[in-house]
């Protein structure tokens, strides 16, 4: 997904402690041109995230050692991450949840399970504001 200036494409930390989750958000992603960083799990992401800064983090609400509300709230108090959109995906449904985690600074929540051309229009959205 390069711009017609010819700058890189967005990069997007995917957060996800299910590999098969992981690994369909990934390939959807790379397909529509978005470069990808993974982490299996919170501590991972945090470490990702000391060495790069993305252009967008979307992440598992529930992960084991850091979950995905914590880790949105680590993001939001870093000065160097904290304007980067957070997405977090989550089967958890309840209005509570979801609350939670925008309290936490998430920008969006998307419920699991989701389609494809979901994910690609939210992160597309996200990423044009």
């Amino acid at each position: 997904m390069r711009s017609a200036t010819g700058e890189a494409p967005p990069v997007v930390l995917v957060a996800d402690d299910d590999e098969d989750v992981l690994q369909l958000v990934a390939a959807v992603l790379e397909e529509e041109g978005y470069e990808i960083e993974t982490a299996r799990d919170g501590l991972e992401a945090l470490d990702r995230l000391s060495t790069r800064r993305p252009d967008l983090a979307l992440l598992d609400v529930r992960m084991p050692g850091v979950d995905g509300v914590e880790l949105s709230r680590r993001i939001r108090r870093n000065p160097r991450t904290r304007d980067v959109p957070v997405i977090l995906l989550s089967a958890l449904v309840h209005a509570k949840y979801v609350a939670r985690g925008f309290a936490a600074g998430a920008t969006d929540y998307i419920r699991k399970p989701f389609s494809p051309n979901e994910l690609i229009a939210r992160v597309g959205a996200t990423l044009d504001r």
